[in-house]
């Protein structure tokens, strides 16, 4: 066996850690890899690492990480303390695979049974589960609260034909002798319910002995997750205060806040550059420490190095041991159609060694901005962006000079090979090798590195070309010959009839300019006929003919819409010349045009679009050209006459919300309050026109301050519907696959996939933070971790006063009451349980009401101010009156100055009941 062969052993599932630290009294010794050194540190194929552990009490954290191994089973299984719950597995830091089962006898005198599952401790959070029920004539409910008295059906289950065993039962499980239910709770506990019908009472002692079906309920696990964290403290930023039980104690780790949730404890992890256990001293290791044994001069014969058409070279391999690190290990699912997987989610269709490219599809359900394919202990040395791109990828997470101190591991082992750093735009990534200019090959093998022939293949030489090692040089020909470019030779030269050879050349030129005339006129008409039927194709593939006939059906829409020609908007793009761009969105590419009536638009080139969604896209133009609102920006349009249709949309010059709040002085411009006060007022009646006002719901889906635009006069303009979903006004929900941006994303939505209006609501709140902090949704705390902002406020807001977590400018400019109630609305929209969201009618009406108080009560206002103020004032009074009509309170209008209209969160309670 050789050295590399007795490196590269099976890469076992990792469980994720936690170290033991100080007591609140007594003082304990910090783990290390020497305190564990007599732990167990494996059962069966898996790997435990601290703060998990078996036996000793300094084995593992706390009593909520002590498991136990079953070696009576083969293989052994891992169980936690309380034995009824097996860990199988780790897809990431803090996130655990389990299964758990139960059994229930049935009684013929008893309908209803009960089954509960708890968390092991409370470091644990069921997330998701998938079950396999089985039995006969009954319905599964799942208890949604303590009391056990809400109840919600999951599905029931009938009984089979008899002679149907359970297994046979389960193979299908498609409601006859068993069911298949998905659950996603994020609940410490979880309960279900079994109720049975009469007919399985009475067949009870008939089939009794013919299965196990008839009188006994089974549940099994297809897949459950659970996610842990340390709850020494409720947060990252806690832990400063109190280092005493501090769990990420090795040098180069870090803390992060559980996601998803407020307050709930923390994780550890390694900075970047580094692997291994943040929990233990010295746990965290620089790459070259973890992974420079794997770089060796490996160019084994019984290596696979094809998979169909494609190549595969080292350091990439398919079989054990034929990859330089688990991170290069492939698999190829079909050799016939050259199907090559990069782990389960990743197609690869290519691989470039010496260009360090590898290129790539993703084919998971939720498509990743960056790749970051992720393998236990292994760092992340992929980057790349899209869904189908050429990915960069380094050999290890270390400078190029950290790489060649360490002669044993490193990799460019090719006499002519170099070194070369790999970077993203946010960090660094590692280093590469790269054959040296004039060589070509692998420069991670010896002698992969081979010399290129430049006279062969491009070399630029007017003379005899002579190769050389790595280069090449000219030699000129001999005296009385000249060089032959066709034989590549010199030839003695020949005297030639100076007068007839130009007279023969004028003749040639002028007859071949003639015909290259005449052949570029009839290529280029018969390119421009190829172009008008390809037009026409896609104008009829993209339903041109159906949105026509919408246009010439609908009055409103024939005189908002308009079916341009590609030819309108090329001339008004320039040809879409680059200089046009005006941003890049995660739907396309949009540029800046002059139509032809001198009209300044935006142009939309969105990136692909379902062949099936056509029809529901001409559906979407149609109807959201006629929505017509001062604060959503105006579609004139679209283009039907390219692959993907073009959206023309009217141009807002002063850029994004998000542009102005977070430029810092760099624009030399910043927002007010009173501007911050009106902008909210009007996305927010942007938003709740689109939910309720229009003649179908429109869900925006990406509500955030970069789709907030500013006019020339800096009136808000809500934008960019690419995610945007329509409903019908009867419906109150849609089910579709998650998109949107972290960091306004709403958790619910997230959760189960369903969109409602409230999912807007969630994301305005995030905004409404982002007016009163001045930070974007996602920030870098002093410490250098990320932030999520929502939880950030949520935190702050506990624990200080608000008047101290706001932005400078905010608290000079505004008064404690708005900062409050602003505050207070801000809270109630990014409530996790979507009901208890006010909607954006309630939203709306409680910023005009605060914006409306504000314009009375200043007298010094701006001009434009003082004009609005009477009807701004009749529209408080009118709202006010409105509200204590429909709510029962008594209203005087002469009390605003005094300030005794109730305040935002009595308007807010009240308010509930309002209609959409």
């Amino acid at each position: 066996m050789s050295l590399c062969d007795g490196l590269l052993p099976p890469l076992l599932i990792v469980l994720t850690m936690i170290p033991v630290i100080q007591a609140s009294n007594r003082t304990t010794s910090l783990p290390s890899a020497a305190t564990l050194a007599g732990c167990q540190r494996s059962c069966g194929n898996l790997t435990i690492d601290y703060p998990f552990g078996i036996g000793s009490s300094h084995c593992f954290r706390q009593p909520d990480f002590e498991l136990i191994c079953n070696n009576t089973t083969q293989p052994p299984r891992l169980l936690f303390k309380n034995g009824t719950t097996e860990i199988i597995g780790s897809r990431s830091t803090a996130y655990l695979d389990v299964v758990f089962s139960n059994s229930i006898s049935m009684k013929s005198n008893v309908s209803v049974y009960n089954m509960s599952w708890d968390a092991p401790g409370k470091s644990f959070t069921l997330l998701y589960a998938e079950l396999n029920i089985t039995g006969c004539d009954f319905d599964i409910y799942q208890v949604l609260d303590q009391s056990g008295n809400v109840p919600a059906k999951l599905c029931n289950v009938t009984c089979p034909n008899r002679g149907i065993t359970e297994d046979i039962a389960r193979q299908d499980c498609n409601g006859t002798g068993c069911c298949s239910i998905d659950v996603s709770i994020h609940a410490q506990t979880f309960q279900l319910m079994f109720i049975r019908h009469g007919k399985g009472a009475v067949e009870l002692d008939a089939q009794s002995n013919q299965s196990s079906l008839w009188n006994t309920i089974n549940v099994t696990t297809v897949d459950a997750d659970i996610s842990w964290r340390i709850l020494d403290q409720p947060t990252c930023a806690s832990t400063f205060d109190n280092r005493t039980n501090y769990a990420c104690i090795s040098e180069h780790s870090k803390c992060t806040d559980g996601y998803f949730t407020q307050a709930h404890g923390y994780i550890c992890s390694c900075d970047g550059g580094y692997q291994g256990n943040p929990y233990i001293l010295d746990g965290c290791l620089r790459d070259r420490e973890v992974t420079g044994r794997f770089f060796c001069n490996l160019e084994n014969e019984n290596c696979t190095r094809k998979c169909g058409t494609i190549d595969i070279p080292y350091p990439f391999g398919l079989e054990e041991g034929c990859s330089a690190r688990k991170l290069f290990q492939l698999n190829c699912t079909d050799m016939l159609s050259s199907s090559l997987q990069l782990k389960d989610n990743y197609h690869v269709k290519y691989i470039k060694v010496n260009e360090g490219l590898v290129g790539i599809e993703d084919t998971s359900y939720f498509k990743q901005d960056m790749y970051r394919m992720h393998v236990t202990k292994e760092p992340e040395l992929y980057i790349g962006s899209g869904q189908s791109a050429s990915v960069q990828w380094a050999v290890a997470n270390l400078t190029c000079q950290e790489a060649w101190q360490n002669k044993s591991g490193y990799a460019c082992v090719s006499i002519n090979s170099t070194c070369l750093p790999v970077d993203s735009t946010d960090s660094y990534i590692g280093y590469r090798c790269q054959c040296m200019p004039g060589f070509e090959g692998n420069p991670y093998i010896q002698d992969g590195c081979q010399d290129i022939d430049e006279c062969i293949i491009a070399a630029n030489c007017t003379e005899v070309c002579h190769n050389t090692i790595g280069s090449y040089h000219c030699l000129p020909c001999p005296d009385q010959t000249q060089y032959d470019t066709t034989t590549k030779q010199c030839n003695p030269a020949k005297r030639q009839n100076l007068i007839l050879g130009i007279v023969i050349g004028l003749s040639c030129g002028f007859g071949i300019l003639l015909a290259s005339v005449i052949t570029f006129a009839f290529i280029r008409r018969w390119k421009n006929n190829i172009q008008k039927q390809l037009r026409r194709k896609h104008f009829r593939k993209n339903q041109g003919l159906l949105l026509e006939q919408l246009i010439s059906s609908d009055e409103n829409a024939s005189d908002n819409t308009k079916i341009f020609s590609l030819d309108e908007l090329e001339k008004a793009t320039n040809n879409f010349d680059p200089t046009r761009i005006l941003g890049h969105g995660g739907h396309g590419m949009v540029y800046k045009g002059i139509l032809s009536d001198q009209r300044v638009v935006a142009i939309k080139r969105s990136k692909h679009i379902e062949e099936g969604e056509i029809s529901q896209f001409i559906n979407e133009v149609a109807i959201l050209s006629q929505i017509n609102h001062r604060n959503i920006v105006k579609l004139f349009g679209c283009c039907l006459e390219t692959e993907v249709p073009l959206l023309v949309y009217d141009f807002i010059p002063n850029g994004s919300l998000f542009g102005i709040l977070h430029s810092g002085s760099n624009n030399g411009f910043s927002l007010s309050w009173d501007d911050c006060l009106r902008i909210a007022v009007e996305a927010a009646g942007a938003l709740y026109y689109l939910h309720s006002a229009a003649s179908v719901s429109v869900f925006h889906r990406d509500v955030k301050s970069s789709n907030i635009l500013l006019d020339a006069n800096y009136t808000a303009k809500v934008s960019d519907f690419g995610a945007s979903r329509l409903v019908p006004i009867d419906q109150t929900h849609v089910v579709t696959n998650v998109q949107g941006t972290f960091g306004y994303l709403d958790p619910e939505y997230y959760h189960t996939g369903q969109l409602n209006e409230k999912s807007d609501v969630y994301s305005f709140g995030v905004v409404l933070v982002e007016l009163l902090l001045r930070r974007e949704p996602i920030f870098t705390r002093v410490s250098g971790s990320k932030q999520n902002l929502s939880n950030y406020f949520l935190w702050e807001l506990k624990v200080k006063p608000i008047t101290e977590i706001v932005a400078a400018q905010v608290r000079e400019e505004a008064t404690d009451e708005e900062i409050e109630s602003v505050a207070s609305l801000a809270q109630m929209c990014l409530r996790l349980r979507s009901e208890d969201r006010p909607t954006m009618k309630q939203v709306e009406m409680n910023l005009q009401f605060l914006r409306t108080k504000r314009l009375n009560s200043c007298p010094d206002a701006p001009d434009k101010a003082e004009e609005m103020q009477p009807l701004l004032c009749t529209r408080s009074e009118a709202s006010c009156a409105s509200l204590a009509i429909n709510l029962g309170d008594n209203y005087n209008p002469e009390s605003q100055s005094s300030h005794k209209c109730y305040s935002l969160e009595q308007e807010f309670s009240s308010s509930v009941g309002l209609p959409r």
